[in-house]
């Protein structure tokens, strides 16, 4: 009898499902709406009908499913299976989640991180394999990470290991960040500090190629990426300024944990070479030469399937 694991990753305005089998295929996938205005309770249940859809669709049952994983966006206790805080999903505060699963289907549950799965994802089955020691960054709203070392996960002694994003830049003052704090890395080289700058430029009086593609005058990380990759001066400047930022804080990180591979994925991370290239150069600029010339910065391959893949392995992490 074939087994099969089903992956679950929760975000703020999807959630996707997917029947995965043990050599990291998917065979079956589905996204339903969030619906993170209705309250968790909600949310539970269309995460309950998700499987119960999933099941019904393959024909799968609890003797040939033999777990469940979810990647959330938030703080998550993996020991307990218990979501602790999603910042960005309004009522997820203490909720049972793996027992509420695992009392519904009777199929051993687990829970962690969304960036923590998307690592397993990329260590098992992506740009990863083969690796002992990795970092997982995906750049985006915010910037997180999952760490690997002697290829297992480090969650850390209150499972809230891996908060890159939350690196200081700076001694005193500087950007506030989402955290409260001031002077993280991700105030400084996020989705929303791209848009800043780049409204900085417009407000210097700077022409800028993104300033013409924005729609409504809407500037997006996205459309700062597009006219970068199409050769727009400004654009590119601003991506080479992040790039710099983040291998400035990854300098740190390459001296700490001496990893062979840092991965990095996201929607910021779309915009390719454009942000890796100087994130490579500052590394080697700014780390110990040993750790700087062992570690490769490559791009993230599982794409939007690293999430539902990395929470199907779970059950064993």
């Amino acid at each position: 009898m074939k087994k099969y694991r089903v992956g679950i990753d929760v975000g703020g305005t999807n959630i996707k499902i997917a029947l995965v089998d043990l050599d990291g295929k998917i065979v079956y996938n589905a996204t339903t709406p969030t619906r993170a205005e209705m309250g968790y309770e909600a949310g539970i249940n269309n995460i309950k009908q998700a499987i119960k859809d999933l099941m019904q669709e393959t024909k799968e049952t609890p003797q040939t499913i033999e777990a469940i994983g979810f990647g959330l966006p938030g703080q998550i206790d993996y020991k307990e299976g218990i979501v602790k805080n999603l910042p960005n999903i309004p009522g997820w505060v203490n909720v049972p989640l793996a027992k509420i699963i695992e009392d519904e289907f009777q199929i051993k549950t687990k829970l962690d991180n969304d960036v923590r799965c998307a690592a397993l994802g990329e260590l098992n089955f992506g740009a990863g394999k083969g690796c002992e020691n990795l970092i997982c960054i995906t750049i985006g709203t915010g910037i997180g990470s999952g760490i690997v070392l002697n290829h297992k996960l480090v969650r850390g002694s209150s499972n809230a290991a891996g908060e890159i994003g939350h690196i200081k830049m700076q001694m005193q003052n500087g950007p506030l960040c989402g955290c409260g704090d001031y002077g993280c890395l991700e105030a400084f080289a996020s989705g929303p500090a791209i848009v800043t700058m780049a409204r900085e430029y417009i407000s210097g009086g700077k022409s800028a190629k993104f300033k013409e593609m924005a729609p409504d005058g809407v500037i997006t990380p996205y459309i700062v990426a597009q006219a970068a990759l199409q050769g727009d001066a400004v654009s590119i400047q601003i991506f080479k300024q992040m790039g710099k930022i983040i291998g400035t804080a990854l300098a740190s990180v390459v001296n700490l944990l001496n990893p062979e591979k840092i991965i990095i994925g996201g929607g910021v991370a779309d915009a390719g070479e454009i942000l890796l290239e100087p994130i490579r150069k500052t590394i080697l600029d700014r780390a110990m030469p040993i750790q700087a010339q062992s570690v490769k910065i490559v791009p993230a391959q599982l794409a939007n399937t690293a999430g539902v893949i990395g929470a199907s392995l779970l059950i064993n992490s």
